[in-house]
Parts: C-alpha cells; structure tokens; sequence
C-alpha cells in the first residue's frame, strides 16, 4: 500500500510539472521551432539523469541493455506523442488539436481494465468523463468547431491520445525496467528531434536570459523530472486514478498563468475546476470502496 501510495504520488509530480508547461511555454512560443525545442529539452532531461549516474558514481551504460519492448514503449512514446502533435498543430485549429490529445486520460482509465489484476469500477469512469468534461470546457471555452476539412490533424491529435495512453498503460508490461533506463529513450528522442529539426526548420537559438531559462525550466521540469516520475508512477501506482488526476494539468495551467497575470478569471474557469475535482474526487472514492480493497482490509 505504501510503494503504491509513493508511486501515486510521484504521478501527482508529473502532473504539476506538466501543468507549469505552459508557463514556460509562453517564454519561447513562437521563436525556437518546435522539433529544436524537443532536441533542446529532451537532451536536458539526459544530462538530469547523467548527473544522477555522476552522483552514484555509474556511468550509465548498464542502463541501456533493456528488453525491446522497453526501447518501443520509451521512445515511441516520448517522441511519437510530439511528432504526432507538432503535425496535428500545423494541420489544425490548436483548441481541437489540445481536445483530442486530451482523451489520453480518460484512455488511460479504460485501458488499464485490460492489464491483469485490475479492476475498473463504474466510479473511474464517471469521474474520467466529469473531469472530461471539464478539461473540454477549460480548453475549448465554446470557441471549437470540428470541421472536415481538418481531418488528418484531428487523426493526428487522437493518435497522440492513442500513444501517451497505450505507453503509459503499457509501462506495466516492463515494470523490470528501472526509470534510469529512461535517460537513453530521451537522448534517442533528442537525437530524432534533432534529425527532424534539420530537415524540416530553421534553427533560431534564444535571444534573452529569460527565454534560455525557460528552456532551462523545461528540459529540468516538464520534460526531465516529469517523465522519470510519471514512469516510476504508471508501473506500480493507481493507473485509474492517475488518469483522472491528469486532468488536473491544463487546470493547473491556467491557474498558474492567472497568478502571474497571463489569463484572465471566468465562470468558465471555475466551472471546469469544479469538475474536474469532483471528477477525482469521485474516481478516488471508487478505489476505496472496490471489492477487492474491502476483502483485502477484511483478510
């Protein structure tokens, strides 16, 4: 109960960090092409890990022998999500593309029904599909409309919700794995980033200390401690609960830019937080009062 508590925890890590993105996002948005920013970030995130290596005195390499399947999982997921992404934005309207890349929570919640030993109760869905709900009205705020026309970027957007869940539901499968291991899966995605950014943009370095240290912040934060805690997270925590709890990165978001004076307040805001705290509220009471918790405390 403990390890699962501490590994939920860690996933809770994520998700602020996750929500600090667009903070530091707005520093750089519109100046360091997207594919630069990834090779930039994801290569921070390797030298993270390679000071902890330095600090236990490892070099690291022993960390590179892993399973296939774990190579698959790490860089197919941490560079097929922002390659499908960064397509989808050019392809269509950014509030769509943010509503459909948004369904990976609430995939990660059905999904997780489908790993052994799980148990998905009525009260991860309802709360998923609450906290939907809100997340949709926080993003959309009545301005989406589908139209065909973007189809292949809405598709792009779904497969990004199709891959952050597939991988995270997927971490179970390679739970051996230790997170060092994610070190590499992010020096390989900086590599691919790099490749990508060579041959599809200009490069454009930042012009001010502000802009180096938000790419300084999301290479340590978002990108870097956030994937190796959400890794130790979706092998040993509350994959159920975790995906609702997600739901809480856009609100945190937006919360964090209304502090600092980049948004502005509305019913629409605090509507969406209401719902989206009910909806973890509920998905946390799920897991609780499940049988199979009530015949373990019972035994």
């Amino acid at each position: 109960m403990q390890l699962r508590s501490l590994a939920n925890l860690a996933g809770m890590v994520s998700i602020f960090l996750w929500g600090a993105l667009a903070l530091f996002t707005r520093e750089t948005e519109g100046m360091i092409p997207p594919f630069q920013l990834l090779a930039m970030t994801f290569s921070l995130a390797f030298l993270l890990m390679a000071l902890r290596w330095w600090w236990r005195g490892e070099t690291g390499l022993r960390y590179l022998r892993q399973p296939r399947l774990a190579w698959v999982l790490g860089v197919g997921g941490y560079f097929g999500y922002h390659f499908c992404y960064f397509l989808a934005m050019q392809k269509a309207p950014a509030v769509e593309v943010s509503l459909l890349a948004y369904l990976w929570p609430l995939l990660i919640v059905l999904f997780s029904a489908l790993l052994p030993g799980e148990r998905l109760a009525a009260g991860h869905v309802i709360g998923a599909l609450i906290s939907l709900a809100g997340c949709w009205l926080l993003l959309g705020d009545g301005e989406a409309g589908f139209d065909s026309q973007y189809l292949p970027g809405y598709l792009l957007a779904g497969s990004c919700a199709l891959i952050w869940s597939g991988y995270s539901v997927s971490g179970r499968f390679v739970r051996q794995v230790p997170t060092d291991a994610v070190g590499w899966f992010c020096a390989v995605t900086a590599l691919l980033g790099l490749g990508c950014h060579l041959l599809l943009e200009e490069t454009y370095w930042p012009l001010t200390t502000g802009q180096w240290l938000a790419v300084l912040g999301l290479g340590l934060g978002p990108v870097g401690i956030a994937f190796f805690t959400w890794d130790y997270a979706v092998k040993r925590g509350d994959l159920q609960l975790l995906g609702v709890l997600s739901y809480a990165a856009p609100l945190i978001s937006t919360l964090l830019l209304l502090l600092v004076g980049q948004a502005e307040s509305s019913l629409s805001l605090w509507l969406a937080c209401g719902a989206i705290v009910s909806g973890a509220f509920i998905a946390s009471r799920a897991r609780r009062q499940s049988p199979s918790d009530s015949v373990k405390e019972a035994a």
